[in-house]
């Protein structure tokens, strides 16, 4: 007798972040055949469907980042309990900030130094470009006039929280969420204890219309890939060859030289269990260009892949969203230095190591958006008697190294978290694979 039993083994779906890999490669080859090929009809379907697609994700994202940020950060101080440990772990997770941004500056200006990218570009090439993108580079420019350093000071306490959240300052946000948590740790009455209950809900409901947005991940990455390669393919790299290659080069030994220390000898993590559980969080960084939307993606693996306890993972994470750009500041010491050599200036090595300090405070006042770092590179640009005008030398590979600094960002946020988790619990949290 033939047994009629029906199969219930369940089926083993595909991870997620195989899903992103996989829209991502399709949409980039896809957008890349359509460029060379000048296929009819490209523009109006870029303009109707994965143009808005794309971006549409972004929104849903962005839409939920306020909510995330103020409940998360509050919770994360409540969680920690005494304002000695928020002290602890907030001078630990600052300290971590300025040591490893100032590392991967370091990197990548002693790059642009060795490889002299800006030398070797040819001045036509290099009029052509400014002049094509004329018009972004001086919207940059006007923007960084409100940009001064005693600005971005002011700016972390709002006058109106209210209109902080609303014109996305997420810095003033997080400020206004750390005076909430503080003082509701130093309480504790029965009405703070309510306040803190609902600020739980609302983690908890972000969490999860944020796992409802992720599911269609894939779908946007294919889109926001189509889009770009579509639109520029690989010609526009092809006059920044060495510079994309000296940004992108700095950024990845930062990443697979500089980490991997950290997580072994500070953190008592393997660097290979680090980054296959890192995974999803990377891919989401380098396919949105924006940490500020990765954040969802990013408390998610520090907390349920990488087993960080969740009160630090809150903190450093969601501080680390705007305040730790390793890749950032890298990004604008090369671009800084880069656009130097192109208009013949020659930096003294005291300039350079004041713009090494420029980066890294740079780094922490940039927003955790697309392109968010560029008007702080105008900023500099000024500082140093470098025609700001160079910017447009480099948007037509931005979008690129944005990918690519946003991917170190938050990498560099999970192994914070793991740096510090394993300095509070004296030990490793998690088995080390053998």
């Amino acid at each position: 007798m033939t047994d009629s039993t029906p199969d219930t083994a369940p089926r083993t779906r595909m991870p997620l972040h195989w899903k992103m890999a996989i829209g991502f490669a399709s949409g980039l080859l896809l957008g890349l055949l359509v460029y060379s090929a000048q296929v009819p009809g490209a523009d109006v379907f870029m303009r109707y469907v994965t143009d808005p697609v794309g971006q549409l994700f972004l929104r849903l994202l962005f839409m939920l980042v306020i909510p995330l940020i103020f409940s998360a950060l509050v919770l994360g101080v409540v969680e920690i309990g005494d304002p000695e440990s928020l002290g602890r772990i907030g001078l630990k997770t600052l300290l971590y900030i300025l040591v490893v941004t100032a590392i991967a500056v370091a990197i990548g200006m002693l790059m642009v130094n060795v490889f002299q990218p800006g030398a070797g570009m040819s001045r036509e090439v290099g009029e052509a470009l400014m002049a094509r993108e004329s018009e972004a580079s001086a919207a940059i420019m006007t923007h960084r006039e409100s940009l001064s350093g005693i600005d971005i000071l002011l700016n972390i306490v709002p006058r109106n929280p209210v209109q902080a959240a609303a014109d996305g300052e997420l810095i003033s946000v997080m400020f206004f969420a750390l005076m909430f948590g503080i003082a509701a740790t130093v309480m504790r009455t029965p009405g703070v204890n309510a306040f803190v209950g609902t600020v739980q809900g609302t983690y908890e409901i972000s969490l999860k219309l944020i796992d409802w947005v992720i599911r269609t991940a894939p779908y946007a990455v294919f889109a926001l890939m189509f889009s770009l390669a579509a639109k520029v393919g690989l010609t526009a790299l092809k006059p920044l060859a060495m510079y994309v290659l000296v940004a992108a080069g700095a950024m990845a030994l930062h990443m697979v030289v500089v980490f991997p220390l950290l997580l072994r000898f500070v953190g008592g993590m393997s660097p290979l269990f680090f980054f296959r559980r890192a995974q999803l969080a990377m891919l989401t960084a380098f396919s949105t260009s924006s940490s500020s939307a990765t954040l969802p993606t990013t408390l998610r693996v520090a907390e349920e892949e990488l087993a960080t306890p969740r009160r630090i993972g809150r903190f450093v994470c969601t501080l680390g969203a705007t305040a730790n750009m390793n890749g950032t500041a890298l990004f604008e010491g090369v671009t800084v230095l880069f656009l130097a050599q192109f208009f013949l200036i020659d930096l003294s090595l005291g300039q350079q190591v004041l713009i090494v300090l420029m980066c890294v405070l740079g780094g922490v006042g940039a927003a955790g958006v697309p392109g968010g770092s560029l008007p702080v590179i105008a900023m500099i640009l000024v500082m140093f008697g470098i025609p700001p005008e160079g910017l447009g030398l480099i948007l037509g590979v931005d979008r690129f190294l944005d990918m690519c600094r946003t991917c170190v960002n938050v990498t560099g946020d999970l192994v914070g978290t793991v740096v510090i988790s394993h300095s509070e619990a004296g030990r490793a949290h998690v088995e080390l694979p053998e």
